[in-house]
């Protein structure tokens, strides 16, 4: 799983959850193991595209646990989004909408969507976009949700914790999306960790990875990210 070569594009622009430049203060940082994807082609809008950062210097994808991770402000800047940093907030913000009502994910790990939800299955998930007969374990919880909109597609960016076994999950997700009509299907369920990725072409993309909390190892996180196109 963690050899696969990703493509990314604008509608899963939620992918992009990480590396913006200058966040590092806080208190909740973890020492990981992960490695630098040096071998990862990304395309932005069908166009081969190179992060950089300060002074134009290379960026490489990070892959962890199964999933790759994007610089976020130069990829924002490719897709001409507003990408922000509240050093006092210690909190990135992307999109317009971010900074005015929207949705963001907040260090003590609770969502801030204000949101009613519509999926019914989880107390502990508001997501105003994911469709309403999205799965969701009904112990699931959010430790962090981010929805936008994005040229009048919803996105949505959710991780959430469960005590419900990987295996079990990602086969309700498999038997889920087995019932659409995904154009592009690719999935991976194995005890200690699953993988799911789809996409109906000009309506939407998702992505749908499992793991061990390295927090605790009591419950497993599920993050899912998904956008209309």
């Amino acid at each position: 799983m963690k050899n696969k070569k990703w493509l990314i594009g604008a509608s899963v622009f939620g992918m992009v959850l990480t590396g913006s430049a200058g966040v590092y203060a806080g208190s909740k940082l973890e020492t990981i193991k992960a490695y630098l994807n040096h071998g990862l082609a990304i395309e932005v809008n069908g166009q081969a595209f190179t992060p950089t950062g300060d002074q134009g210097k290379k960026l490489a994808p990070i892959t962890y646990q199964g999933s790759t991770y994007l610089p976020v402000r130069s990829i924002a800047e490719a897709l001409k989004t507003e990408v922000k940093y509240d050093a006092k907030a210690n909190k990135v913000s992307i999109g317009s909408s971010s900074s005015s009502g929207g949705s963001s994910s907040t260090g003590g790990g609770e969502s801030t969507t204000p949101s009613t939800g519509t999926n019914t299955q989880a107390s502990g998930v508001k997501s105003k976009y994911l469709p309403a007969d999205f799965p969701l374990p009904k112990d699931a919880k959010a430790t962090s949700l981010i929805e936008n909109i994005m040229d009048g597609n919803k996105k949505v960016s959710l991780t959430y914790t469960t005590k419900e076994s990987l295996t079990t999950i990602g086969t309700d997700y498999k038997n889920y999306y087995q019932t659409k009509n995904l154009t592009q299907k690719s999935e991976d369920i194995q005890a200690d960790e699953f993988s799911f990725i789809g996409r109906e072409e000009g309506k939407y993309a998702i992505s749908i990875t499992g793991n061990v909390s390295s927090e605790n190892k009591d419950l497993n996180e599920i993050t899912v990210i998904w956008g209309e196109e």
